[in-house]
């Protein structure tokens, strides 16, 4: 398929509308549009097509209660890193959606999958964490493209989230989501809007 100009300007406007989203309303998300996420995850690029991504999608409440408790501890946690004015503006942050996103996914990577037969990562076995990252990307732009927000958690304490989801022990946590319609919408990242930072050129050199 030859691309035109449409798609290309199709991408950057999900690309530029891309945002990390931590308001979210609580209207359930049909589970067609979640079975077209998941579709989108399979078209991602892994090493030698290992695919490692598993995904678990939590909805038990007390496993989400459960989730919210480990953030609301590593939170705590991180603050503590910060004094004075920086640390009120931290605590001010809203890092997360978890009590309002009606979807929230948790994403491991198997460590050694049979997939693949250990194709392009013997040298590089990271390379297998990096494939499940590609995938949680091509969900997260499918879902802007459905006008379905996105907000990735990573203040979590991993060995803890692993053991109250009873995921197998050759499963590495790699993503905690969460899903749902963005409360309202912005090409601004929070983080801009905070004046916590602002984003720094990509470095790009010639060698």
């Amino acid at each position: 398929m030859q691309m035109t100009p449409d798609h290309a300007q199709a991408l950057q406007d999900i690309l530029t509308w891309r945002r990390d989203v931590r308001h979210f309303r609580t209207d359930p998300v049909a589970q067609d549009r979640i079975g077209k996420l998941r579709a989108a995850m399979d078209l991602a690029p892994s090493v030698g097509n290992a695919r490692p991504w598993r995904v678990l999608q939590v909805d038990t409440p007390a496993l989400r209660s459960a989730v919210i408790a480990n953030f609301e501890a590593a939170n705590t946690k991180a603050a503590a890193r910060y004094a004075g004015a920086q640390r009120d503006a931290y605590n001010a942050l809203k890092l997360a959606g978890l009590r309002d996103a009606p979807v929230h996914l948790a994403i491991f990577t198997e460590r050694d999958p049979d997939e693949g037969y250990g194709l392009g990562r013997q040298s590089m076995p990271d390379m297998l964490a990096f494939s499940t990252i590609c995938a949680v990307h091509s969900l997260w732009l499918a879902a802007r493209a459905d006008n379905i927000g996105v907000g990735w958690v990573s203040i979590l304490d991993p060995a803890a989230l692993h053991a109250t989801l009873n995921a197998p022990a050759n499963w590495s946590f790699t993503a905690y989501l969460c899903l749902g319609i963005a409360a309202s919408t912005d090409d601004t990242p929070l983080l801009h809007r905070t004046d916590w930072q602002v984003n720094t050129p990509t470095q790009w050199r010639r060698v």
